[in-house]
């Protein structure tokens, strides 16, 4: 099999563990395994084929780290390793094949924060980023953001398709295969049968992710889809996105963002997906081309955000309304008051009762602190007792 260039093992029902020969075949260019029962850690991949230009091996349940052996595979343009049980820090070696476009991490146990590349250039031809469904946590990744130079250049060749054809001799015959992925697009669970240079997409949602959202995503001015949601985010939403005029879907739902949304965002002509909702936003909702086209359900959870689409008015005060909090004072207030039940104020009430009571008896009872009681003492009414008078008998 060392001639062998493709192998698609893709949709089947494969189990145990993948042989490590898989990483020995010298010409082989596509590797897909997807969606089968494939268990264990990865092979070493790329140890010796170092021709591998598409490795899918999403939806199989390989555990272990992911093998630094890929560096090897300097032409790589694939890497898709979604929807296993791979536990392993953010690989952010892979930052040095000059050649990835694809890399989707998303639903496995990759944890802790996402560390910057050491070299100079990194991800510099990335098109999609997708880490999603993990338990990474930090802040977002700025300075990984400033290497994605695809993402950032906007020019009129960059409308052209990738087709990632691979050419592949089958005696008598001759086929092709053509890469595929699954991404999270607007709501859905979307696969495209093409990846195109305008596809270009960052997914960090559902993770544990702090701090706000960095400036310097504007700067990503081809970014197609941008999904957020499901962190824990603070601060306001950067006015300075709606430069991102190519964006056609963005999901910043589920996070603790403040402030107003930015009336910028109705820059963006080709908006076609908000999700803003389970935040802490406030005032009046931008009007104007594409946020004209948004219902409610974008903006559901912010209860203190006011106009059309929403039936609350602008302007109009409710008495009964009580401004949103923040989680981290709602947990505060929560613990605080949680301990004064009516159990424990009767508890306190009677324990004060029996013990004062018993103190008084013990003071007036020794005259001890003396001035404790003569100060009391002047405070009580005292009763005046009538002299007794003497009978006196009459000497007949």
């Amino acid at each position: 099999m060392s001639s062998l260039i493709l192998l698609d093992l893709s949709r089947n029902n494969f189990s145990d563990s993948v042989p490590h020969c898989l990483g020995s075949m010298a010409s082989l260019t596509v590797l897909d395994l997807r969606r089968n029962n494939f268990t264990g850690s990865l092979p070493p991949l790329c140890a010796h084929s170092t021709s591998l230009s598409t490795i899918v091996i999403n939806g199989n349940q390989f555990e272990g780290p992911v093998p630094v052996s890929l560096l090897k595979c300097g032409g790589l343009e694939v890497l898709d390793v979604g929807n296993n049980a791979i536990n392993d820090r953010f690989p952010s070696w892979l930052g040095t094949l000059e050649y990835l476009q694809v890399l989707i991490l998303k639903s496995n146990k990759f944890h802790g924060p996402i560390s910057t590349c050491l070299t100079k250039f990194c991800f510099p031809k990335l098109r999609i980023f997708d880490l999603s469904h993990n338990d990474f946590s930090g802040s977002l990744p700025a300075k990984v953001f400033g290497n994605f130079k695809v993402m950032i250049k906007l020019d009129d060749e960059d409308t052209r398709e990738i087709k990632y054809m691979k050419s592949v001799l089958y005696w008598p015959f001759v086929t092709s295969y053509e890469d595929s992925v699954s991404l999270v697009i607007k709501g859905q669970d979307i696969e495209l049968q093409r990846i195109s240079t305008i596809t270009t997409t960052i997914d960090l949602s559902s993770n544990h992710f702090e701090g706000v959202i960095p400036k310097t995503l504007k700067d990503l001015r081809s970014l197609w889809l941008l999904n957020l949601s499901h962190n824990n985010l603070r601060g306001d939403i950067p006015m300075k996105l709606g430069q991102l005029s190519m964006l056609e879907a963005l999901d910043l739902s589920w996070n603790r963002l403040t402030g107003k949304i930015p009336q910028e965002l109705t820059r963006i002509n080709f908006l076609a997906f908000l999700n803003l909702s389970q935040n802490h936003l406030v005032g009046p909702i931008p009007q104007g081309r594409q946020f004209n086209t948004f219902e409610n359900d974008s903006y559901g959870g912010n209860l203190d955000l006011c106009g059309g689409p929403l039936t609350k008015k602008c302007g109009t005060s409710d008495s009964s309304h009580v401004p949103q909090q923040l989680e981290s004072e709602e947990e505060g207030e929560s613990y605080f008051f949680s301990g004064f039940t009516w159990e424990s104020v009767v508890i306190g009430y009677s324990c004060g009762l029996v013990v004062g009571t018993v103190m008084w008896s013990l003071m007036f009872k020794y005259r001890k602190p003396k001035w404790f009681v003569e100060f009391f003492d002047g405070l009580m009414p005292h009763k005046r007792r009538r002299p007794k008078k003497r009978a006196q008998r009459r000497r007949t």
